[in-house]
């Protein structure tokens, strides 16, 4: 008996009915009832239709659930990774390492084939039938070539150089692979403000005017020096209108959504980039970068500790042991931790927010114009209102807008 493949398929069952039902409370719970807060915001045909894209997404969750579960369970049941090793293997290879990026690479185009139509369903049908979708064909195939190319470009000589490691140096293979992705989280920031975001929306400087001035203004008095502050062409892709803070150190950028410049005023945005800039005040981008390079660490020991295992290989009828199944078969072994450790990043994350929102309170003199903003940015993008308690702790990273705008009424001058 292989305990590995019990645990193993054990834990998708759990995952996968866990997951149907956190999305079937979350159906339960959406309310014909506009809460007190929204009733001179929302217009009750809008709510209706915040609630018919919530029910809208939440099936189309159980149909794109139900198959990756039905895939991995076909793939684990009938020995599927062992017959795309020998395919790889048959090509003569004699170098492990190169045997695995063909391995790793082949694989990824397999699971991209099949989730390709259910990405395309969902933005050409279901954002399209709601009125978010503003993307051509041309331009979601133009994503996936970028996408694909900066894969190739990055994760390659990355995923080369890690399997190079576990292939030479044994036991502490772990410590030289930790400290290169370490290295590679410390450079994502600057390297995806000015290389990678570019290649896929055009930012134009703010122009001179009220906001501009303000959000300068603000800047100076927080002594938060920013070398940006960018428009971003959201727009060519969906009328979700947000906004983000990226860089670190001296390459600080503030981006703003074009439909979100339709939508604010000049005092709710200036509200929503003191809410960004209070993530870098109060170093929850900084901790949030030493938690990566901490669980990074933990997983690549994991790693180690399970490397070329024969019976977790058994559990995956795998003929040939290999460092390249290795890292795929731990992955997949990692889930259910990876789910617990998600807990916490999320519970941290939500944590993160409202101090965010207390900060843009309190520098900006008041909380009005953030509840205002918030109830916007949740009508535009038809937010759930009332999601499920249990999906709030095992799915979302920010809190429900009911319970920020509650926390921020604290701050009402």
């Amino acid at each position: 008996m292989n305990y590995y493949y019990i645990f193993i398929i054990s834990a998708i069952i759990i995952e996968f009915i866990f997951a149907r039902t956190t999305g079937y409370l979350n159906i339960k719970s959406l309310s014909p009832e506009l809460p007190e807060e929204f009733k001179n915001s929302y217009d009750e045909s809008k709510y209706n239709k915040s609630q018919r894209y919530t029910r809208t997404n939440e099936k189309f969750d159980v149909v794109t659930g139900t198959f990756d579960f039905i895939f991995i369970l076909c793939i684990i049941v009938f020995g599927l990774f062992n017959v795309l090793d020998l395919f790889i293997r048959s090509f003569g290879f004699q170098s492990d390492m190169v045997n695995g990026l063909l391995f790793l690479g082949l694989f990824m185009i397999i699971q991209d084939i099949f989730s390709t139509p259910f990405s395309l369903y969902r933005h050409f049908v279901i954002e399209e039938r709601f009125g978010f979708n503003k993307m051509s064909i041309k331009t979601f195939v133009t994503d996936k070539i970028k996408g694909i190319c900066l894969m190739t470009l990055i994760g390659t000589p990355l995923m080369g150089i890690l399997l190079y490691f576990f292939e030479s140096f044994g036991d502490i293979a772990w410590l030289y692979a930790w400290a290169i992705v370490s290295g590679f989280i410390l450079i994502l920031q600057p390297l995806f403000t000015t290389f990678i975001a570019p290649l896929f929306n055009t930012f134009t400087p703010l122009e001179e005017g009220e906001l501009k001035d303000s959000i300068n203004s603000y800047s100076e008095k927080v002594q938060f020096p920013i070398s940006r502050i960018d428009i971003m062409d959201g727009s060519k892709r969906s009328s979700h209108s947000n906004a983000y803070f990226s860089g670190i150190g001296k390459r600080k950028r503030i981006a703003l959504f074009d439909t979100l410049m339709e939508k604010q005023s000049a005092n709710e945005i200036l509200a929503i980039v003191a809410h960004e800039v209070g993530h870098y005040k109060k170093k929850h981008i900084q901790k949030g970068i030493v938690l990566s390079i901490l669980t990074s660490g933990f997983m690549f020991f994991l790693v180690s500790v399970f490397m070329e295992n024969p019976e977790l290989f058994a559990a995956f009828s795998m003929e040939n042991l290999s460092v390249y199944g290795s890292l795929i078969f731990f992955q997949i072994l990692f889930s259910p931790i990876n789910i617990i450790l998600s807990l916490f990043t999320n519970a941290l994350s939500r944590k993160n927010e409202f101090e965010a929102d207390k900060y843009s309170a309190k520098t900006t003199g008041d909380s009005l114009h953030l509840i205002s903003g918030l109830k916007k940015l949740t009508i535009e993008n038809l937010g759930n209102l009332t999601p499920h308690p249990l999906n709030v702790f095992f799915n979302y990273s920010h809190p429900p807008v009911l319970q920020r705008i509650r926390a921020l009424s604290r701050y009402v001058s």
